[in-house]
């Protein structure tokens, strides 16, 4: 996916890292506006162009500090609530356990704060799959996707055999999660409990009978999208 935004010719090399020190203070009010914009927009909101408007800032100050729009938006996220410190490895020593725990990383991370998060996993899916995999690596496991080491033990211990896709975890776990939150309905134990009992360790279980591949769901892969059809008029 290619951006606008880039720099071109005319902008500062990003070898060239020059000048002053960095202003720490003035580069979190940058990357606040960042934030702002994801929370307010969406991914596709934050440009080089309007987060220095808004900020009062260069693009070329912006250059010297983030070589791209990615890096500006990982950086962001670095510096907002969702980041954690830490190994953040799951091991329970269960699959439920472990899906229990994701599930409540994973609605932690939504209702962090602004929530700006939650959107960006779910658009980062249809608009730029790679930036899912930058989250994952650079703010900390999410709790989006389903980790092979969550699975590789379930396996060793018997509870889901070989040839599991993670599809149904990491297609309806975010959608379901992410619904319950911008309705305003909680996602307790007993509901993440209920929703791992029913549908995921049941569906992952079925992943491995015979038939087509699994598609790529939004959280997990590159999913294939098509255009809203437009009514030219009457009635929809």
């Amino acid at each position: 996916m290619s951006y606008p935004n880039r720099p071109g010719a005319s902008d500062p090399p990003a070898g060239a890292r020059g000048g002053r020190p960095r202003d720490e203070r003035r580069e979190r009010e940058i990357l606040a506006v960042v934030g702002s914009l994801l929370a307010e927009s969406g991914y596709e909101s934050v440009t080089f162009e309007e987060v220095a408007r808004r900020a009062g800032a260069s693009k070329a100050t912006l250059y010297r500090r983030w070589k791209s729009k990615r890096d500006m938006v990982i950086a962001a996220l670095k510096a907002g609530p969702a980041y954690r410190e830490g190994p953040d490895e799951i091991d329970t020593g269960s699959l439920r356990g472990d899906l229990l725990a994701l599930c409540q990383r994973l609605d932690r991370t939504m209702r962090s704060a602004d929530g700006q998060t939650a959107m960006l996993l779910l658009q980062a899916g249809l608009e730029d799959p790679d930036l899912c995999e930058e989250i994952e690596r650079s703010v900390g496991p999410t709790g989006a996707r389903l980790p092979a080491s969550v699975v590789e033990a379930a396996v060793r211990r018997g509870e889901l055999p070989e040839g599991v896709d993670p599809f149904p975890y990491e297609e309806v776990t975010g959608a379901v999660l992410l619904l319950r939150r911008v309705n305003g309905l909680q996602a307790d134990d007993h509901y993440l409990e209920t929703l791992i009992d029913v549908v995921l360790i049941p569906a992952l279980h079925a992943t491995t009978t015979t038939g087509p591949p699994m598609p790529a769901g939004i959280f997990s892969g590159r999913p294939a999208t098509q255009p809203i059809p437009r009514h030219s008029g009457g009635t929809p």
